[in-house]
């Protein structure tokens, strides 16, 4: 006879831990996976959904935090990408960015006033703050729009990187941790960082990629000079002091120490700079997972130490593709960057000419996702304009789909196994009409929606395939029996599936994802406690 599996944790844990780890692809995942020996593994050897997926068309860092720790995709959190554009907001800049109050004074998209404002939603955090006032949420994260999307509003302490030191809210002073963390932050910054050492398993890719005008990634060891704080931030050293500063927070503020159980997120965003930066197949990410892997290992044996009773969910915003250069030398002779001919003032000028319209007719953040046209225009003249754009825009070869407003918003929400969805569905799981644009252009697999990487990033995100969609979803705890599932689930699950360990209860219509059973054996760990 079979002998039964070994009983489950029955108590709510202390202490939920929520990481998110920026453009931590599936793929990546599984390339890496037998090399990991730390926090990695370790999470690699409790509950493991290989097959995660950010369900949604827009796989950006603002909508992918916003469905982790919400139950919900975009249509509902309103988070529909980094940056979309409101063509009434009383500013000359019409883009809103994601976790900015645009109605402040002087404020601008790239200089904005960090709010959760927008997100529609409430939080984990906010919920178990509502059924226990005694509940401690915290959240920090090396981006703003992470630590904003995850901590929700009702929130005890909210930090995130700046530029050079860890910030919160306006009005916000630094705490005596913080500022004592961010002064060790500033010390390491000042000093020359040497190379970092590459692991036998990394050697096979260091090999550098041309991609013009003199510019090559792939060989990059993390070198830094003295006072670099832009080559920190895209580095294996950003994720290890935001670590360092949960860690710290965890203890200063006795976390999981009370009767109640806390919360903590914490948003990892060090693979996403690095993958922009350099791409996802070259020395710079092997080397940024296996510090990830170490770091993350020495932060739970922090915990260990304290005696603590934590639960912990990673998973991340969004995948990743790996920049054409690389792709192309990769047995994917199709990988290709987008013509410039999609870009939105492209479009705007090339309708403008022949259309006998003057102005700016088309808004958008890149040649991809959501565009808006003119307010300024007449009906006559926008329904003009839609006509052309849409058949400029259908007549490019790399264009995939381009579907309109109308179409989408007529188009049930989406259920059923994530990997099966058609485009449509996948858009529509990420519109919300008030901020949505008037069409969503979407490129064909495997190009690439950056036009010149001399000038900047080299790689992203953003597209509706599932090397941007899928992504591991791994839930541990000590005593955890492990398994694993590798049959499609959506990180809207993860809010049930926490609310079911801690006896909270959330109702079905308020969200849109369902209860994962972690529970290895013949229990059901989503039967409320």
């Amino acid at each position: 006879m079979p002998a039964a599996a070994p009983a489950q944790p029955s108590a709510p844990p202390k202490l939920i831990i929520a990481i998110s780890m920026d453009q931590f692809s599936g793929n990546l995942f599984e390339e890496y996976r037998q090399h990991f020996t730390g926090g990695l593994a370790r999470l690699s050897n409790g509950v493991v959904f290989s097959h995660g997926y950010q369900s949604h068309a827009a796989t950006e860092t603002c909508p992918g935090h916003s469905t982790i720790l919400t139950g919900s995709r975009p249509a509902r959190t309103g988070i529909i990408a980094n940056t979309w554009f409101d063509l009434s907001v009383g500013r000359s800049d019409k883009a809103v960015y994601c976790a900015e109050d645009e109605t402040q004074p002087g404020s601008s998209s790239g200089d904005y006033v960090a709010s959760p404002l927008h997100l529609r939603v409430p939080t984990l955090g906010g919920r178990m703050k509502k059924a226990n006032p005694a509940t401690r949420v915290v959240s920090v994260a090396g981006k703003d729009r992470a630590a904003i999307m995850m901590g929700g509003p009702n929130i005890e302490q909210t930090w995130w990187w700046g530029g050079k030191s860890y910030v919160s809210y306006k009005g916000v002073p630094e705490t005596p941790l913080v500022a004592k963390v961010n002064a060790s932050i500033a010390t390491l910054i000042g000093q020359d960082r040497p190379p970092m050492e590459l692991p036998d398993f990394c050697t096979g890719k260091d090999l550098p990629i041309s991609i013009g005008a003199g510019k090559t990634v792939g060989t990059g060891h993390f070198a830094r000079a003295a006072g670099d704080a832009r080559a920190f931030r895209a580095s294996p050293e950003q994720d290890a002091a935001t670590l360092v500063l949960a860690a710290a927070l965890i203890e200063d503020m006795a976390l999981g120490k009370q009767a109640q159980t806390d919360i903590i997120s914490i948003g990892m965003s060090a693979t996403d700079y690095v993958g922009h930066t350099y791409g996802t197949s070259g020395a710079e990410m092997c080397l940024q997972l296996a510090a990830a892997d170490r770091e993350l290992g020495a932060f739970f044996d922090r915990l260990d130490k304290s005696g603590l009773d934590y639960e912990v969910v990673l998973t991340a915003d969004h995948g990743g593709h790996d920049l054409p250069e690389r792709n192309r030398q990769h047995g994917a002779p199709d990988a290709q960057r987008v013509t410039e001919a999609l870009a939105p003032k492209a479009l705007s000028d090339a309708i403008g000419l022949k259309l006998g319209l003057t102005g700016q007719l088309i808004y958008g953040d890149g040649p991809a996702g959501d565009m808006y046209i003119s307010k300024a225009l007449t009906a006559s003249q926008r329904a003009r304009v839609k006509t052309e754009a849409l058949a400029m825009i259908r007549a490019q070869p790399q264009v995939e789909a381009v579907f309109t407003a109308e179409q989408i918003a007529a188009t049930p929400a989406p259920s059923g196994p994530p990997e099966r969805w058609s485009l449509l569905q996948e858009a529509r799981a990420s519109f919300y009409a008030p901020r949505s644009g008037d069409f969503l252009v979407m490129l064909k697999p495997r190009v690439t929606p950056i036009y010149d990487p001399t000038k900047g990033y080299v790689a992203t995100h953003g597209s509706p395939w599932d090397y941007d969609r899928r992504v591991p979803i791994l839930f541990w705890r000590k005593g955890i029996q492990p398994f694993e599932q590798p049959l499609g689930v959506e990180t809207v699950d993860i809010l049930p599936t926490l609310a079911a360990q801690i006896g909270l209860a959330v109702p079905a219509g308020e969200i849109d994802g369902r209860c994962l059973d972690i529970d290895a054996g013949a229990g059901d760990s989503c039967a409320a406690r």
